[in-house]
């Protein structure tokens, strides 16, 4: 009988399933979108049936769409947002939203925290910068501000991992976090362990009982229950894989998995990794780099990221053109864009509509500076996909200045998809840049991580390396990259100087009371 994996992998933006034979064959994929919600300026929260209900529907079908025999289907695997999380009870019940990356409310936690306690996560995590949309700064808040918080809950879970204990039928008691996921916390574990740290969970007065068990990526968590096997056409039994953090697993599912090779995860959140053989406290003291574990336990990543990064090219199409749900608008502002000049004609976009996490400045917001009348939609466009590179630069600037080099960057996620885009990152990295024949991503590794989960593949990279073959690979051109760096010399300077003040004023006009 043929064998098949499946891995659903549940974004930001949307969750995408897709089942995989044993030859890596995609057999069939679906998708649905989520919805994001903003009860207040600043703020960010899902439902979390939400991501139970598009996993299990999007299941249903790809079994249907597949016509394949459910005896077939070896394991399941999954991957997630990896900055966030939501309280459950004792019978895997969610009390409360899920609060994802993009959730700015902990600002005065984040305030506190890093002018008041030992910063022990620097040695144990790697990490020394204190932000608002890290998960152990939401557990502050609401242990703070949310009396039933801490009556309610027993555990605290992912996204991803949340449908895993639903299909499992799991309790409270057995709630899991792989050390991938766990990354998305930022600090609160030691990464050499690979485990959560009680001694910066007491510092940060975060109930170590309410944290879930750590799990290497590919130990099998539970088995498939009758009542959910029969939602989605699969039968009882499968074995439940515990999965990784979305990142980490788009990293395996697109072969970055040696040293010295890095990412760019161009979706809703830009996000820019780089593996590294072990973290340094030259980089931490920077508070710009996290340091997270990979899916392998024989290295580490590196990795920052732009909580609207892509979400800035979405914002620019639906709230400011008002051209929402045209999925061909991206390809031809590209080709607009392309007709402008390096540097916008002296544009700048500074792409912080949902904050700048990276490093964590609480009171930044999206700005243009440097616009003439002679600027139009085409130069706009230009300007925030410069933005984005430019941001990766100050990135890679930290790493080479301690002697990391780029040996290639992969690019996967949509914004991948455009080559003019893709042109830009080579250029402003002065790097090789690379996309892919297959552009699955985490829902690739996810089913990877299942087959070697029930013992099916042996050795997860030499399998990948197999998988994965080179589209395409753009290379820097001197002459650009050299107006890039003098642009992005000055780009700095007005960002850490003047613009950062400015920011600091734009929020005292938030205290203004207005008129309704």
């Amino acid at each position: 009988m043929a064998r098949y994996y499946i891995g659903y992998d549940c974004g930001t933006m949307g969750t995408k399933v897709a089942i995989y034979a044993d030859d890596s064959t995609l057999v069939a994929e679906a998708y649905r979108p989520h919805e994001i919600k903003y009860p207040r300026p600043g703020w960010a929260e899902m439902d979390p049936e939400q991501f139970y209900r598009v996993v299990t529907e999007c299941i249903r079908e790809c079994m249907n769409t597949s016509k394949i025999d459910p005896g077939g289907v070896r394991g399941i695997s999954c991957s997630g947002i990896i900055c966030g999380f939501l309280p459950i009870d004792d019978d895997w019940n969610a009390v409360g939203p899920y609060i994802p990356y993009l959730d700015g409310r902990a600002k005065s936690e984040a305030k506190h925290v890093s002018e008041n306690l030992d910063p022990l996560w620097a040695e144990e995590s790697g990490n020394a910068d204190i932000g608002s949309y890290m998960p152990p700064m939401f557990c502050k808040w609401l242990l703070n501000n949310n009396s039933d918080f801490r009556k309610k809950t027993k555990k605290l879970v992912t996204g991803a991992h949340y449908v895993m204990g639903k299909l499992g039928g799991l309790k409270a008691k057995d709630a899991f976090i792989d050390y991938a996921h766990m990354s998305g916390w930022v600090i609160g574990f030691d990464a050499r362990k690979r485990n959560w740290s009680e001694k910066q969970m007491d510092l940060l007065e975060i109930p170590y009982e309410i944290l879930p068990e750590c799990k290497k990526p590919w130990d099998v968590v539970g088995t498939l229950t009758r009542e959910e096997a029969e939602k989605t056409g699969l039968r009882e039994g499968i074995p439940l894989v515990a999965g990784a953090g979305d990142i980490m697993q788009s990293n395996l599912g697109s072969g970055v998995i040696d040293v010295g090779m890095c990412s760019d995860v161009a979706g809703t959140a830009s996000i820019f990794t780089f593996a590294v053989p072990d973290f340094r406290r030259e980089v931490t003291e920077k508070k710009v780099i996290i340091n997270a574990m990979a899916t392998f336990e024989d290295h580490y990543m590196y990795w920052s990221f732009i909580p609207a990064g892509g979400l800035s090219l979405r914002w620019f199409r639906d709230e400011v053109l008002m051209q929402k749900g045209d999925e061909e608008f991206y390809e031809r502002m590209n080709k607009l864009a392309e007709k402008t000049p390096i540097g916008a004609e002296y544009s700048l976009f500074f792409p912080f509509l949902q904050g700048r996490s990276s490093p964590a400045w609480p009171n930044a917001s999206a700005a243009w500076v440097g616009l003439y009348g002679s600027n139009n939609y085409a130069t706009l466009w230009r300007s925030i996909l410069e933005s984005i590179a430019f941001e990766y630069l100050s990135y890679v600037e930290i790493l080479r200045s301690v002697g990391i080099e780029l040996k290639k960057v992969v690019g996967t996620g949509g914004g991948s998809k455009g080559a003019f885009w893709n042109q830009i990152k080579s250029d402003v990295l002065n790097a090789p840049y690379v996309t892919l024949q297959r552009t699955e991503g985490a829902v690739l590794g996810n089913a990877l991580l299942a087959a070697y989960g029930v013992g099916d593949i042996k050795d997860l990279k030499n399998t990948i390396s197999q998988w994965i073959k080179v589209k395409r690979t753009f290379s820097p051109i001197k002459q650009n990259n050299d107006a890039y760096m003098r642009i992005y010399r000055m780009r700095e300077k007005i960002l850490n100087g003047p613009l950062y003040e400015i920011f600091d004023m734009i929020q005292e006009l938030h205290q203004i009371q207005v008129p309704d």
